[in-house]
């Protein structure tokens, strides 16, 4: 088993020092947005962030890892916020992070599997595959020849990550109580319950196998196969699946028909599975997803399978089942049914959600649309700061957090592609799954 120094030599360092590191990096981040926002005022072109900012956020969150190494890779994903240069710096959060030293790695194993790396495995590959908030993963060859891919936590990420969570936390506490418009709590709440469920690596199997049936019938996924004799809470090992990820792909030049059929499949990977099973993949950065060398899309990483109540997902169903075929429909009835509270008016009320609707909805109702140059974030942000007193006073179920983190997630992803088409035809393909 790893000794405490060993330990200590992991990001694992005290509630204090970590956000000590967190408070030093928002000053210096802090002061870059500054002299951006400076320089836009004299009309002066300027990125929001610089690369030398960009490159201390990319050391210090993949540091830090756990929940600061997450945060970095939700605000990887949005377009608009950074230039493409700035973009592809962080972008680096989305699978690489210093990795953990192999005597590291070798101690959890022999822990929880019970011998050596090389002793468990017949092949262990001492350079990581990739490094991520929570573990990082390692190739290996079981005895009978299977390849796979073996995920190794990191030694104390688990208190790590209820420190960083209780740090959120009192300021997320701090900001509902100074604001008389937003409580945030239960939503953080939500997000840190789900958070911690992901250090339970048989908790993570357990979802990998059934987001699996979830998909069965939908051949152009693959979700690779647990090696349950290899698999303790800490060490997750799985079928190693052989292709690119999304954020290597895409550069890789592909055709337009090629763009077409990927946004097609992660279309299908994250709505296919909700209407389905009630589950969806609510960590959908593009590092986890891969075009397999077959052609399939590949999904990884299932720590945060988010599993809705049933009453979210009938009432989410109806909600797709109309928007699809265009029918009309009362959606403010509709999402007081899925759990919104609304403290507007109800014409008001219902004015503002079909807003968002309208903008969100566009590629259902349209022949062809082209995710290249999609704006709905952009819009939905406009819309927002407009309006923010009354979208205040709209506010959706808790576990619906983790529902908008997904979709709003898949729009990216194909605004990533850059793919164009009849996207209707996907959604309506998703449709008569159910």
């Amino acid at each position: 088993m790893a000794s405490d120094s060993d330990d200590d030599k992991l990001p694992t360092q005290g509630r204090f020092t970590r956000f000590r590191k967190l408070a030093g990096l928002s000053a210096q981040l802090g002061a870059d947005v500054l002299k951006s926002g400076a320089r836009k005022l004299v009309g002066q072109e300027a990125d929001l962030m610089s690369l030398s900012a960009a490159e201390k956020l990319v050391s210090t969150l993949g540091e830090l890892k756990g929940a600061a190494m997450k945060f970095g890779q939700v605000v990887s994903m949005d377009p608009e916020l950074f230039s493409p240069e700035v973009r592809q710096v962080i972008a680096r959060l989305q699978n690489e992070a210093p990795p953990m030293p192999y005597a590291q790695v070798a101690g959890v194993i022999r822990a929880d599997l019970g011998d050596a790396p090389e002793k468990v495995f017949r092949e262990f590959s001492q350079t990581p595959l990739a490094a991520a908030s929570l573990g990082q993963v390692h190739r290996a060859v079981l005895h009978d020849g299977r390849e796979v891919a073996v995920k190794v936590q990191y030694p104390g990420i688990e208190q790590t990550l209820v420190g960083d969570m209780e740090n959120l936390g009192l300021v997320v506490k701090t900001v509902s109580k100074a604001s008389r418009l937003a409580d945030g709590t239960a939503y953080f709440q939500e997000m840190r319950d789900e958070m911690l469920l992901e250090t339970d690596y048989l908790r993570e199997a357990a979802l990998c196998t059934a987001f699996g049936r979830a998909v069965a019938g939908l051949p152009d996924l693959k979700v690779p196969e647990v090696i349950a004799e290899r698999t303790t809470r800490r060490v997750l090992t799985l079928e190693l699946l052989r292709g690119r990820t999304l954020k290597d792909w895409v550069v890789s030049q592909p055709s337009a028909e090629e763009r077409y059929r990927v946004a097609r499949q992660l279309i299908l990977a994250i709505y296919g599975p909700l209407f389905t099973t009630g589950d969806i993949h609510a960590d959908p950065h593009p590092g986890n997803f891969m075009v397999l060398e077959d052609g399939r899309l590949g999904v990884l990483d299932f720590g945060s399978i988010k599993r809705f109540s049933p009453a979210f997902v009938a009432t989410n169903r109806r909600m797709f089942l109309h928007a699809v075929r265009l029918e009309p429909m009362n959606v403010l009835a509709l999402c007081r049914e899925v759990g919104f509270t609304c403290e507007l008016p109800d014409a008001e009320g219902e004015a503002l959600i079909q807003e968002i609707f309208a903008i969100a909805g566009r590629p259902m109702r349209q022949d062809f649309y082209d995710f290249s140059t999609c704006g709905i974030a952009r819009e939905m942000r406009t819309l927002f700061t407009k309006n923010a007193p009354r979208m205040l006073k709209i506010r959706p179920p808790a576990e619906g957090v983790l529902f908008f983190r997904s979709t709003g997630g898949l729009i990216q992803n194909l605004r990533l592609i850059g793919a164009e088409g009849n996207f209707r035809r996907v959604y309506q393909e998703v449709a008569a799954l159910l």
